[in-house]
């Protein structure tokens, strides 16, 4: 199997580790990893990395991501979405539209944000979800995220609910069912989120996203290894003999560009992950056989 990127429309019901169990199944490796978790009740975007592909997960610029997502008000649950235990319930049905959009201009933008106390946080080494479940009482500190849009898209009465359809682009580690929990609770009512669907990560979209089904009938790639790196990537062409040094590891001068960014040989293959540094340019990853 070639190395590059599965990009899967997750469905409802699995988690990003059941999705990595079946498309080892279909891809025929083990070699497979995730790059940004989807909790099991969220559809959508999910990349996933194959063969020496998955070096790519730790650096991919997933920094950004995009959801379309149902917030419900009148009830708070034990794990600010529709799979926990109501907490607190609350007529909502007659909140105000005026109301909604001024909470949600004060949730968008740079924020400090409380994540979930069931979100995958890590305190002393375990995920703060694992300690809840084993009975203690988590208590997150508040985190600065960027919510850089929060838009109602649709508001609906349901009975004594009021759901808010909402679209959301915010910067990696934000929470949605945490815009949701504080919504509701600003407006006290109580809030939680009953659907989320991912549509972006980083430059991956829904559009070269495909369902397990449609990967069980035809296993292939979204993207090959130098498609991948080039789509995800700020790109450096260098002549062959400074593609066989970053190869073997060595550095080549600096290139002027921010971040990390991959380095392509002349035939268009690329050869590493590369990030400047006190003028020189080094590989963080090497992606090419030295050969």
């Amino acid at each position: 199997m070639p190395p590059g990127l599965v990009v899967v429309d997750k469905p409802s019901g699995m988690t990003s580790h059941d999705v990595v169990a079946r498309v080892r199944r279909i891809m025929g490796t083990r070699k497979v990893g995730h790059a940004g978790t989807l909790d099991p009740m969220a559809t959508g975007v999910l990349v996933l990395g194959i063969e020496r592909a998955t070096k790519l997960l730790g650096h991919l610029a997933l920094d950004t991501k995009a959801y379309l997502a149902c917030i419900r008000l009148g009830s708070a649950t034990t794990t600010d979405d529709a799979e926990g235990e109501v907490t607190s319930a609350a007529d909502a049905g007659t909140v105000s539209e005026d109301a909604v959009r001024a909470e949600i201009a004060k949730l968008t933008g740079d924020i400090l944000q409380v994540p979930s106390s069931v979100s995958a946080v890590k305190i002393d080494g375990q995920r703060a979800y694992a300690r809840v479940r084993a009975g203690e009482e988590v208590v997150l500190d508040a985190r600065p995220v960027t919510v850089a849009r929060f838009d109602l898209l649709n508001l609906r009465r349901e009975g004594e609910f009021t759901d808010l359809d909402v679209l959301v682009e915010c910067s990696s580690g934000t929470y949605v069912r945490a815009l949701a929990r504080d919504i509701g609770r600003e407006l006290g009512v109580g809030g939680h989120l009953n659907a989320l669907r991912r549509t972006r990560v980083g430059p991956f979209g829904l559009a070269t996203a495909r369902t397990l089904e449609k990967l069980e009938e035809e296993p292939q790639l979204s993207l090959d290894l130098d498609a991948a790196v080039a789509a995800a990537f700020p790109r450096r062409d260098v002549d062959a003999s400074a593609a066989s040094a970053l190869a073997h590891g060595g550095a080549l001068p600096a290139a002027g560009i921010d971040g990390t960014y991959g380095v392509f040989a002349p035939s268009g293959k690329v050869i590493a992950l590369a990030k400047d540094n006190a003028g020189r340019a080094k590989p963080l990853v090497v992606l090419a056989p030295s050969g």
